[in-house]
């Protein structure tokens, strides 16, 4: 797999980003990208480990070890090594639908369950992979393919994020009528509006996958809610089959005093109105704006992280993010080894910014918030937080407790909770009859996805809950797999 010696003779190398400080100028994405030589070198360094992790997609403590989609890495590294591009784009291609998403969002727990990662720097699997379907737009080999024949059956798809897309894709693929029904006025999902331009480009990445999907013969239908009795009646009379891919959109919420204070918002309702900007009149324009402002992030992950881009990008005057959590190791912790995802300290490309015009990560950790402090026009002026550690209760579960005289009050106009979701919306579920499992999430066992109603299917967030884009691809994938076998009695879908 690659060179033998590879990674003994080459360091891992990544590409520069453009400066903190230059890109917050702008919502272009900011990553640079390697000559074709450096990139050999990389792929170079997969070993021939006899028993490779990284493609293994295994949960290991609630955590994703190796790829999700079990991407044929080891394979596709070697061929890039040898500079075999068409044929690694084939490989690619063989497990994974949409690699150009996952090569810029996914957090690489690939890389995470690297044997070379046991004791150097791991292989950089997913600026490969990005590579690779890069080049293979470029080179045109990316092109639509649609079947050979029609089976005559008519497929809902309700949901247009990565989870509806996969599942749209492949059975579009099996010869299927496929419609992909989407309540916001763009395709896309969490690819549209739940990620920002500088992550992941709309125009140029997510719509060019979209562009393709209509010519190999998706429909897509935008502006579809389909929440209600009549809506989803309508919709089983229609179509032969119906997989949900909703999403987990039910953000957790903040029981403070204040909460219901202007300038207060929920991160998904901030990040949407700020890509609609982006897109339509331009960013100056958002609804919510960051500009001038004194702001304060509560929650970490992805989402809190886009956040803080994204106030960056609208001119904040300073920035905080606050954390529950204690700050993670510089090393794992002898609790958390190889091949798990490493928690391990790290800054994002949004802690980055804010740190190159700050002078710091913005993040305090251990902290929560007591109170939220209103003005005369009841708009958030201050917000009032604690310190807290964490101890166990008599069931083993850790909680939360204040530390007394730690309070502190400081100035914030905008408040943003990106404290994750709880759940998915549940008018369409109870519209259409199925049952919710003890995390309300949709009621379907993995691998089979068949709700409680026949003919129905579920996959992605709103069936295992919040979770990450690679996840919600391989549960897409999994889902129009079943919902194959049961429109025609067998499946060659993978």
């Amino acid at each position: 797999m690659g060179k033998p010696t590879g990674f003994i003779e080459y360091l891992r190398e990544m590409p520069l980003d453009r400066s903190p400080k230059e890109r917050v100028k702008d919502w272009n994405e900011f990553h640079h990208h390697l000559d074709e030589k450096s990139l050999r070198n990389q792929a170079a360094r997969c070993m021939d480990c006899g028993v490779p992790f990284c493609h293994t997609g295994k949960l290991i403590n609630g955590g994703a070890a190796g790829c999700p989609v079990n991407n044929l890495i080891p394979e596709w590294n070697d061929l890039v090594y040898r500079g075999l591009w068409r044929e690694a784009l084939d490989r690619l291609h063989k497990t994974n639908n949409f690699p150009e998403f996952t090569g810029r969002v996914c957090p690489a727990p690939c890389e995470g369950s690297c044997v070379l990662g046991i004791n150097n720097p791991p292989v950089t699997i997913k600026n490969i992979e990005n590579t690779i379907i890069e080049r293979g737009f470029e080179e045109g080999w990316v092109v639509a393919e649609p079947p050979a024949k029609r089976t005559g059956k008519k497929v809902a798809v309700v949901g247009s994020g990565p989870a509806g897309l996969a599942a749209a894709a492949q059975l579009n693929r099996a010869g299927h009528e496929v419609t992909v029904l989407e309540r916001a006025d763009r395709p896309g999902g969490l690819l549209m509006y739940g990620i920002p331009n500088m992550k992941l480009a709309k125009e140029e990445v997510v719509m060019r996958r979209i562009r393709l999907l209509e010519e190999e013969g998706v429909h897509f239908r935008c502006n579809a809610n389909v929440a209600d009795v009549d809506a989803a009646k309508k919709l089983r009379q229609e179509f032969d089959a119906v997989v949900l891919c909703t999403g987990s959109t039910q953000p957790r919420d903040l029981p403070v005093e204040g909460r219901n204070l202007a300038g207060v918002h929920f991160a998904m309702d901030y990040l949407t109105d700020a890509t609609q900007a982006v897109l339509g009149k331009g960013p100056k324009n958002a609804k919510i704006h960051a500009k001038g402002l004194d702001v304060v992030v509560i929650g970490g992950g992805d989402t809190g992280t886009d956040c803080v881009g994204s106030a960056m990008r609208q001119g904040c005057r300073t920035l905080t993010q606050f954390e529950i959590l204690s700050k993670p190791p510089a090393e794992r912790a002898d609790d958390n080894p190889w091949p798990e995802w490493p928690r391990v300290y790290k800054m994002d490309y949004g802690q980055e910014e804010a740190a190159a015009k700050f002078g710091s990560d913005p993040r305090t950790y251990l902290t929560t918030v007591k109170k939220l402090v209103g003005d005369e026009q009841g708009r958030v002026k201050e917000i009032v937080t604690v310190e807290v550690h964490w101890e166990k209760n008599g069931q083993g579960q850790f909680f939360p407790v204040e530390r007394p005289g730690t309070e502190k009050t400081q100035p914030a106009q905008l408040v943003l909770l990106a404290m994750g979701f709880t759940g998915p919306e549940v008018a369409l579920p109870a519209s259409l009859g199925v049952e919710l499992d003890a995390r309300k999430n949709v009621k379907a066992e993995h691998d089979q996805y068949a709700t409680s109603v026949e003919g129905v299917f579920a996959a992605g967030d709103c069936r295992r809950g919040q979770s990450l884009v690679v996840w919600a691809i391989h549960e897409g994938r999994g889902a129009a797999r079943e919902c194959d076998r049961f429109l025609m009695g067998r499946t060659d879908l993978p």
